[in-house]
């Protein structure tokens, strides 16, 4: 009688389990984007651009991965709160169904130009992972076997896109290597910027993207590697910089509108990071920091002129350091950023949806 009892007992937990857990929101999730969000697939390129080793990872779950973070970047917050029991696999692991929850794409020193990046090494630029996506695609016709479903399916995946930063830090704003910035003025750069995102948008729906979250670029001219070069008290951001960056976003904004539109059948969104980032910035201890222009690990100058070493000790109050490194928000900032990009707090943080709601449209 009491063993009949335990089983029962067993059998009701057992079910409540299965009854409180929910599907995602989004069935799929895709990713493309930079160092901010590449978790792994520039692991095996023969790049600068890589976060393989200690103390990256140093507080998350799996040690090391290529997360340029010290734990979480935005996108693994946004994953968990779109209720995914596990993150999205890279491109560069990813094999048979992993492929139905959705695949992330991001290389790091990558960007919407081709050139961009180049004196880092080997990265898949915004046009390359398009290309991994349109491989992923036939992969899932082939899973379901039917065109029609597999349709469906990608209908009502998310796609988060966040390109642009390093063809400001990588290419535009670096004379030494690139031309760029005597070619173009920061608004023609821009026009040519979206004119190349614009086409690989174009590639992304007609494989069956038809939920889009654009993600701004951030306010680069205050990460501390441009502190370190160009700001006199080491505080004050590069509003030249900023200002070219601004000029992206607004154009950015500008294709979101006119893509919903003029594709009925599709949603696009614009997520302010710059915004967001600001907020933090202006605001820091509203957050709980109280660094906002050091990196938590690094050499020289706002720990911002080389960026973290291989097995470099980093700080120790990281939760209290907007930047990890020179360059990358560590996790306590991609928790803001992400909860944000999922369900606003401000008007501002996401135009006309958020990713919360684009996932339930």
């Amino acid at each position: 009688m009491a063993r009949m009892c335990l089983m029962m007992m067993v059998m009701v937990v057992l079910t409540m389990t299965m009854v409180a857990k929910s599907d995602p929101i989004a069935p799929c999730y895709f990713i493309f984007g930079d160092s901010l969000v590449d978790n792994g697939n520039n692991n095996q390129l023969s790049s600068l651009a890589r976060a393989n080793y200690f103390p990256y990872g140093i507080d998350f779950a799996s040690g090391p991965t290529g997360r340029f973070s010290n734990g979480k970047t935005t996108v693994d917050v946004i994953t968990e709160l779109l209720g995914f029991d596990d993150y999205i696999t890279p491109y560069a692991a990813a094999r048979g169904q992993d492929i139905l929850l959705g695949v992330n794409y991001a290389s790091a020193a990558a960007g919407i130009r081709e050139e961009t990046g180049r004196q880092l090494g080997a990265r898949i630029t915004f046009a390359g992972q398009v290309a991994n996506h349109v491989n992923t695609v036939s992969q899932v016709v082939n899973i379901f076997g039917d065109q029609n479903q597999a349709s469906n399916h990608l209908s009502k995946c998310i796609y988060s896109i966040g390109l642009g930063s390093n063809d400001y830090l990588n290419n535009y704003f670096m004379p030494t290597f690139y031309s760029t910035g005597n070619q173009f003025t920061p608004e023609s750069y821009a026009d040519d910027l979206i004119a190349r995102y614009t086409e690989q948008l174009r590639i992304l729906y007609t494989n069956g993207a038809r939920k889009f979250a654009l993600i701004g670029v951030g306010a680069i001219g205050c990460s501390p590697n441009e502190l370190a070069q160009n700001s006199r008290d080491g505080t004050t951001c590069d509003e030249r910089i900023n200002s070219a960056n601004r000029i992206f976003n607004s154009k950015l904004i500008t294709i979101v509108d006119q893509f919903n539109q003029n594709t009925p059948d599709a949603k696009f969104t614009y997520i302010n990071a710059y915004g967001v980032f600001q907020d933090i910035i202006t605001n820091p201890a509203s957050f709980g920091f109280s660094n906002t222009n050091t990196g938590c690990c690094g050499v020289g100058r706002n720990n911002g002129q080389i960026t973290c070493l291989p097995g470099q000790a980093p700080c120790l109050n990281r939760n209290e350091y907007v930047f990890w490194d020179a360059f990358h928000p560590g996790e306590a900032a991609n928790v803001v950023i992400g909860r944000r990009s999922f369900r606003r707090e401000a008007a501002s943080d996401a135009h006309p949806y958020d990713i919360e709601q684009l996932a339930k449209i």
